[in-house]
C-alpha cells in the first residue's frame, strides 16, 4: 500500500478545517443553498431525495484495514449503519446530517481518507484494476502510476473548474477489470518493442445520455511522458470544451464532433510545447513514489497446499471455484468478496461487516482490501493453505455468495430510493433478480452473465455495457425500463443493443429470466458466453422471445 507523508496529511486536515467553516456558514444562514452547493460538491456531499449523500474517495480502490475500520465508525456513528460502495471504487453514506459531515470527515482524515473531487466539475476519484501489483501477467503495478496522476491532479487549479467531470481509470493487465473504455482517459500499461513501459492512450469514453467508446488517440506515451501528455488533453478539452450545453460538455462530445483524428492533432500541438518541460517524470520521481509502496513480506509457498485437498465441503469448493483467483505470488491467492446476497441491496456493506473484514483482512491478507467497479470487495493477499478457514468466517458475515461475474452479480445505482435524479427504482429489481437465480448450480450452467441497473440515463449503474443493461425510465407517471443487451466494458468494449419497447416495472425480472432461456436455448455450446451469441445472432431471437407474449 501507498504509505502517505506528511504533505498528504496536512492536505487532508486543512480541507476538513475549511469545509467545517462552510458548513457553520451554512447552517447560521449566511450561504444560502445555492451558494452552498459548489462548496459542498467539492467535498463529495449531494443534496438527495431524503438527506444529504457524503461520498467518500478510495484512490485506486486500496483500502487499509485501519481505513475501513474508520468506514464502518462513520457509518454506525453518523448514518444508520452501513455504506454502499461504487462503480467507481468510492464509498457513500446517504443518512448523515449536515451538521455532522464536518466531524465525519474529521474522522476520516485521522487515517488519511478524504473526500476530495468526489464530486464536481473537476478530475475525479482515479480509479484502477482492483487486482492491481498481484495479477499475474501484469506489466507491472498501475497503482503507482495512478498515485502520480492523484497527487498532480489534486486541486489542481487548472482541472478544478472544466466544462464536466473528468474520470482516469488505469491498468496493467490483459484483461480490463477496469472498464478504461468507458472513461473520459483510460490508460493501458504497455512495453514497446525496445521495452520502455509506458501507456496506450484512449479518450472520449463516458456512458450517461450519449454513450461512447474511448478510442485510443495515442498508441505509446513514455511513462516520463504521461504527466505531460495528459496535461494536454485536459488544456484542449478545457478549451474547447462546451460550457454552454451541460449535456454537451463532456469530453466524448467533444472528440466526437472533433473526430478523433482532429482531436489528436490538437493535443499534439498542445503537447509538444509544455513536452520535456516541468512535467516531465524522471526516474528519480517515479522511483520516490514507487518506493512509497510498501508490500508484503511474503512466505515461500506452494500452491495447491495440503489444506485445500482436506477441505471436502463441497461448499466451499463451490466459493472457491468461483470468488479465488490466481496471484503473482506462488501459494497465494486473490479473494473476491460477494457484496451481492441474495435479496440484497448491491454493493451494500454494513458497519459490523466492515469491521469484521478489516479484522479478517489483518489475520489473512496483510491488512489490505481492495473495491472493485463491480461493487464488491477483494482480498489481495491470501495464503491458499488459509482459504478454509476464511471461507467459514466470510460465509458467517453473509459476503461469501459464490456468485462472482455470474447473473446475480448485479451492478446497480441507488436508483429512486435515494437519488434526486432517478426516475425509477433499481435496487428492489436487482433484490429480485437475485433470489430467481439464487440456485448455484443453474447460475453456473448459464455462466458468466452481468446484469446492470441504473435508474436514469446518467448512467451510474453502467447499464449501457451491462451484458443485460436494464434503465429505468418514467413515461406517464410510471417506471417502465428499457433492456439492453451484448454490452461489455472489458478489453473488448462495446455498447448494448436495445431490444425492443420499455416494460413496465412489474414485468422486469420476467423479462430478464425469458432473455436468459432465449440464450440457454440458442447457444452454440455450453461454454458459448452470453454475450458472443448475442454477437453472433444480433437482438432480433432474444426480442421475439421477448416479445412474443407481450
Amino acid at each position: 500500500m501507498y504509505a502517505y507523508d506528511e504533505i498528504d496529511q496536512t492536505l487532508v486536515n486543512e480541507r476538513v478545517t475549511e469545509f467545517r467553516d462552510q458548513v457553520r456558514r451554512r447552517l447560521s444562514g449566511e450561504l444560502t443553498e445555492d451558494e452552498f452547493k459548489p462548496l459542498r460538491l467539492m467535498n463529495g456531499v449531494y443534496l438527495q431525495l431524503h438527506a444529504y449523500m457524503f461520498r467518500v474517495a478510495i484512490p485506486y480502490g486500496t483500502l487499509s484495514s485501519a481505513q475501513l475500520r474508520k468506514l464502518a465508525h462513520v457509518a454506525r456513528k453518523y448514518d444508520r449503519g452501513y455504506g454502499h460502495f461504487t462503480t467507481r471504487q468510492n464509498i457513500q453514506f446517504n443518512w448523515i446530517a449536515l451538521k455532522d459531515l464536518p466531524d465525519a470527515l474529521a474522522d476520516l482524515a485521522e487515517v488519511g481518507i478524504h473526500a476530495m473531487q468526489t464530486s464536481g466539475n473537476c478530475t475525479r476519484n482515479v480509479t484502477a484494476d482492483q487486482w492491481a501489483g498481484v495479477a499475474p501477467g501484469e506489466v507491472e503495478d498501475p497503482r503507482v502510476w495512478a498515485e502520480i496522476l492523484r497527487q498532480h491532479t489534486a486541486l489542481h487549479p487548472e482541472f478544478s473548474f472544466l466544462p464536466r467531470k473528468f474520470k482516469f481509470a488505469i491498468t496493467a493487465a490483459d484483461h480490463d477489470r477496469a472498464a478504461i473504455k468507458v472513461h473520459d482517459i483510460g490508460l493501458k500499461l504497455i512495453r514497446n518493442e525496445q521495452g520502455e513501459t509506458g501507456f496506450e492512450v484512449l479518450v472520449g469514453g463516458g456512458l450517461g445520455r450519449s454513450p461512447f467508446i474511448a478510442k485510443t488517440i495515442k498508441p505509446f506515451v513514455a511513462g516520463r511522458d504521461i504527466l505531460s501528455y495528459v496535461e494536454a488533453i485536459l488544456r484542449v478539452y478545457n478549451q474547447y470544451g462546451r460550457r454552454d450545453n451541460i449535456y454537451k460538455a463532456r469530453i466524448k462530445i467533444l472528440v466526437h464532433e472533433l473526430g478523433i483524428e482532429k482531436f489528436a492533432a490538437e493535443v499534439e500541438q498542445t503537447w509538444r510545447q509544455i513536452a520535456e518541460g516541468p512535467l516531465t517524470l524522471d526516474d528519480e520521481m517515479i522511483e520516490d513514489i514507487r518506493a512509497r509502496f510498501v508490500y508484503p513480506a511474503y512466505e515461500r509457498l506452494s500452491d495447491d497446499p495440503a489444506e485445500l485437498r482436506a477441505a471436502a465441503d463441497p461448499k466451499f469448493e463451490a466459493w472457491r471455484s468461483n470468488s479465488v483467483a490466481p496471484h503473482r505470488q506462488p501459494g497465494y491467492a486473490i479473494v473476491t468478496l460477494s457484496l451481492k446476497p441474495v435479496g440484497g441491496p448491491p454493493g451494500d456493506a454494513t458497519a459490523d461487516q466492515m469491521d469484521a473484514i478489516a479484522d479478517l483482512a489483518d489475520r489473512y491478507s496483510f491488512g489490505e482490501i481492495r473495491v472493485g467497479h463491480e461493487q464488491n470487495l477483494a482480498l489481495p493477499h491470501v495464503a491458499q493453505r488459509d482459504l478454509p478457514a476464511l471461507w467459514s468466517a466470510l460465509d458467517a458475515l453473509g459476503v461469501a455468495t459464490p456468485n462472482v461475474n455470474l447473473v446475480s452479480d448485479i451492478i446497480a445505482c441507488p436508483g429512486l430510493d435515494y437519488c434526486s435524479l432517478a426516475n425509477a427504482r433499481s435496487i428492489p429489481i436487482a433484490q429480485e433478480l437475485t433470489r430467481r437465480f439464487s440456485n448455484h448450480e443453474t447460475a453456473k450452467l448459464i455462466g458468466r452473465l452481468h446484469v446492470n441497473i441504473s435508474g436514469c440515463i446518467n448512467a451510474c449503474g453502467h447499464h449501457h455495457v451491462g451484458h443485460i443493461g436494464i434503465l429505468g425510465v418514467e413515461k406517464n407517471d410510471q417506471e417502465v425500463y428499457q433492456i439492453t443487451i451484448g454490452g461489455r466494458a472489458d478489453e473488448h468494449a462495446r455498447l448494448g443493443e436495445l431490444i425492443g419497447p420499455a416494460v413496465p416495472y412489474a414485468e422486469v425480472p420476467d423479462v430478464i429470466e425469458d432473455i436468459v432461456e432465449a440464450y440457454l436455448a440458442l447457444r452454440d455450446k455450453p461454454e458459448e458466453l452470453f454475450v458472443d451469441t448475442v454477437k453472433r445472432l444480433g437482438v432480433q431471437p432474444f426480442k421475439e422471445r421477448v416479445y412474443a407474449t407481450r
